[in-house]
């Protein structure tokens, strides 16, 4: 464990979806961005308004005011393409009001429906893939003239590595900073490696600075990003592990979180480096998409239900307290009711303390799409996904009970959602905790908290007073 700080954050705008906080305009010009999507699409959306701002732009959180409206979209399922579409229309509406507005799409839709969002449709004046967002004031000023303006080149070098990012949707307590972009591995049924492109990792020494400037700005906490942290190398020596310990030695009382790993991927060189700093969290998102070795087969995800499960049992080996999650995907082709089952009987194994799930939405141009029929009815692919729901519901509550009794270490991110009277943190394994507020504490502080209640996702507690 390790030293509790006592100095405060100052407030800081917190929300789920970027809306913007204010950044000082120059020449009166104003941008709008909102982001869906993985946290990487979040991250890359600071990026791009590093860049905006550069050029004299200032965000809002209106955007019938902006002069340049921009949507970070995300192509994962058809729901969050839906979405954009209709964020899109009604942008669209505002613009026909104000006719010198310009409005983009960047992110993993750009590629894909970039010749329909522009011609077919023609709800966007500029497309930006994630690679190119360099670019973007060149395609405004083509946009602004009147031209179609693209650019979705993925690159095998781009990692943005020399922007600093503009916190848009900060707490001021924790931060995403990215190490690597694009994804080799070709699970059957993701677009991304097809949207975001090959592998690449970035320079070390860029996120070790961008880490120390976040913590001098009194940020305690960083989440290191990529498609698969695990496969973060630089320079034919350092591997993720040596970069987890160099982000953790730059203070102790910096919370190291990173996401996302994946099973064949993880080494035990990075568990134990989990293991001996008290500063990386003990946390890891570890996603299965399912419990049947058959299924997985045909999700070309290189592992089977039981390396999986040897992956769980080591973690646990090394850190018996570790928290875990994971994606889940049920309905996928082919998959039978005895599959089904062991994806049920794998959760009931597991015990996650938080599951992503979803039932399978069939992406164009992805492995499966071309090789599988999306052949399980949309009414049994509901069914069986409000079963693992209601699975998860109930192990996740068994799982936050066992915490009541116990004594954690949490970092104050802000207020309570629901009282102003109460903080909001959370601990080392990710869970959140609320718990009354105290003279003394404030953003960015760390308290022990008690535990003595708890909801299906949320710790109840009452601080202990040092």
């Amino acid at each position: 464990m390790f030293e509790i700080p006592t100095k405060n954050i100052d407030e800081r705008r917190q929300g789920e979806a970027f809306e913007g906080v204010q950044i000082p305009v120059a020449a009166g010009k104003r941008f709008y961005i909102e982001s869906y999507g993985c946290q990487m699409n979040f991250n890359d959306s600071e990026i791009v308004a590093s860049i905006l701002q550069q050029q004299g732009y200032g965000a809002t959180v209106n955007y019938t005011e902006a002069d340049l409206v921009l949507i970070n979209t995300c192509s994962i399922r058809e729901k969050a393409e839906q979405t954009v579409r209709n964020r899109l229309q009604a942008f669209n509406t505002v613009k026909k009001e104000h006719p010198g507005m310009l409005i983009g799409v960047l992110g993993c839709m750009a590629e894909r429906l970039k010749a329909r969002l522009l011609e077919e449709e023609k709800l966007v004046d500029l497309v930006i893939g994630p690679d190119a967002y360099r670019t973007l004031p060149a395609l405004v000023e083509e946009a602004g003239g009147g031209q179609k303006a693209v650019n979705v080149l993925l690159s095998r070098e781009e990692t943005y590595a020399d922007i600093s990012p503009v916190r848009l949707d900060s707490n001021g307590v924790t931060a995403f900073v990215s190490i690597m972009r694009g994804c080799n591995n070709m699970c059957s049924f993701c677009v991304v490696p097809f949207t975001r492109g090959r592998e690449r990792s970035r320079d070390p020494e860029s996120i070790i600075r961008e880490c120390r400037e976040l913590f001098d700005r009194g940020y305690r906490e960083v989440t290191l990003l990529g498609q698969n942290v695990d496969s973060y190398y630089w320079d034919g020596t350092l591997t993720f592990a040596g970069l987890l310990a160099r982000v953790a030695e730059i203070d102790p009382l910096l919370r190291v979180r990173f996401s996302t790993s994946h099973p064949k991927d993880i080494t035990d060189e990075v568990l134990h480096t989990m293991a001996q700093y008290g500063n990386i969290c003990k946390y890891i998102h570890l996603p299965v998409q399912s419990g049947s070795t058959r299924i997985l087969q045909l999700m070309n995800r290189t592992y089977t239900r039981e390396w999986y499960l040897a992956k769980i049992k080591r973690i646990r080996e090394i850190m018996p307290d570790c928290g875990i999650s994971t994606d889940i995907i049920t309905g996928f082709c082919t998959e039978t009711e005895e599959d089904h089952r062991e994806t049920l009987s794998l959760m009931k194994t597991v015990g996650y303390d938080l599951a992503y799930m979803f039932f399978y939405s069939e992406r164009p141009g992805t492995l499966a799409a071309r090789r599988y029929a999306d052949d399980i009815p949309e009414e049994v692919k509901k069914s069986r996904l409000a079963e693992i729901v209601e699975l998860h519901r109930q192990r996740a509550l068994e799982k936050m009970q066992q915490e009541i009794g116990k004594t954690c270490l949490v970092l104050i991110e802000g207020d309570s959602k629901r009282s102003a009277g109460d903080w909001c943190g959370r601990n080392d394994q990710n869970r959140m905790v609320v718990f009354p507020k105290a003279e003394g504490t404030g953003k960015g502080t760390y308290v022990q908290v008690k535990i003595t209640g708890c909801t299906g996702a949320t710790l109840i507690g009452e601080m202990i007073k040092a």
